[in-house]
């Protein structure tokens, strides 16, 4: 039988995931009373860390009820959780230096437990990497936490090159080409490209249901002036374009038209098909270096700054779509006064039932997985939901 492990946490392991006390299996977890102090200085906090400190204290109390917490209370997976305290003290302090206090604390705990427990591996679970720096120094071993990370190198793409017989590609053009492979996802785009003649190639997505990659309609009219660039837009585009696809993620790297292609097709399907009521941007609301503070002006113009960047992607798609003939006169203000066009932040999200509306969650790459839960549950009978993001630009760590 393998040899039960300690997990000492970190306040801010709690703070990012409020169970994550009961995620270490059949292993015992030891939780200094030092995390229970700085959590009760979030509590009242009106933030997702509020709302986490104040579900960890729920989920402490719930243990409590099934024992006695200091001598450890066993979980539901066979594990046991542990509230201690540093018998030592003052040992802390020296350390390092006095101004992280209760890091040192919870670092004296993790220690004593090591020194308590030598037949058993003993970890400090922290996110914080000076911490972790500190332990290691200390020769405690120490990890991060993140049960639901992903590497980037791992994100599905959503397409991928095939090499095929030139008949594939040629009846991908027609009734669709059947594919044998097994491992294609429902939606996914494919690049087939002849064996025999590498340069005849067709952008297709594979329909699950007929079991045959279908190719890409030939747009020869742009879409609020938008022509798709490369394959990606092609097939982002096509996605966005499609009422029976009901939530569409685009992930990609600064520039590459993400919002962009969004907001063209968000407009396009409310002012041309008329098959939404209107196009719903939220975003987060999270500064670019320093805040600057508390801002004067009415709701709409304290936003402003926050949704500056949707305005003006509206703005250029605007000039692009006049240009077109198609809407002589039409602009921007009349757009968001006939109520086809609304912006607001995240905040606002909350509690709404939104039916009929194309939602584009610009930024989405800086919310938490709690709060894409809340967008996702906001849309009614009739809503598409996009997000945009890149991973390389979190702004909200």
């Amino acid at each position: 039988m393998p040899t039960q492990k300690i997990f000492v946490l970190d306040t801010n392991v709690l703070l990012h995931d409020p169970n994550a006390l009961l995620r270490f299996d059949d292993n015992e977890v030891v939780l200094p009373i030092y995390v229970v102090e700085e959590l009760d200085q979030f509590k009242k906090d009106l933030s997702g860390l509020g709302r986490n400190a104040r579900e960890v204290a729920r989920v402490l109390d719930e243990l409590r009820s099934r024992g006695h917490i200091a001598d450890g209370v066993e979980t539901d997976s066979g594990g046991r959780v542990r509230v201690t305290f540093a018998r030592k003290p003052d040992e802390a302090a020296p350390l390092f230096a006095k101004q992280h206090v209760y890091d040192n604390l919870i670092l004296r705990c993790a220690l004593e437990q090591r020194d308590e427990h030598p037949d058993r591996p003993v970890i400090l679970i922290t996110k914080d990497t000076n911490l972790r720096i500190r332990a290691d120094a200390a020769g405690l071993q120490a990890e991060d936490y993140d049960p639901g990370q992903v590497e980037l190198s791992d994100l599905y793409p959503g397409h991928r090159e095939l090499t095929v017989p030139k008949e594939v590609v040629d009846a991908a053009y027609q009734d669709g080409a059947p594919l044998t492979q097994t491992d294609l996802h429902p939606n996914e785009y494919l690049l087939l490209r002849a064996e025999s003649q590498p340069s005849h190639t067709a952008l297709a997505r594979f329909d699950q249901a007929q079991g045959k990659a279908i190719a890409l309609p030939k747009r020869r009219e742009a879409i609020w002036g938008i022509f798709a660039r490369n394959k990606e837009q092609s097939f982002a585009l096509d996605l966005l374009l499609d009422d029976r696809i009901q939530l569409v993620t685009l992930v990609g790297k600064a520039g590459t038209g993400k919002t962009l292609l969004a907001l063209a097709a968000g407009l396009y399907k409310v002012t041309e098909q008329e098959s939404y009521q209107r196009v719903l941007v939220s975003r987060a609301i999270f500064p670019l270096g320093r805040d600057i503070g508390f801002l004067p002006g009415t709701l709409e113009e304290k936003l402003d700054p926050w949704m500056k960047p949707i305005h003006d992607n509206i703005e250029l798609l605007m000039g692009l779509h006049q240009r077109t003939g198609r809407a002589p006169g039409r602009g921007q203000n009349e757009l968001f006064e006939l109520g086809m066009v609304e912006v607001e932040p995240i905040t606002y999200i909350r509690g709404r039932s939104i039916p009929h509306q194309y939602l584009i969650v610009d930024e989405a790459q800086n919310l938490t997985p709690h709060e894409v839960k809340t967008i996702l549950t906001r849309a009614g009978e009739g809503t598409k939901i996009v997000l945009t993001g890149d991973p390389y630009q979190i702004d909200n760590p």
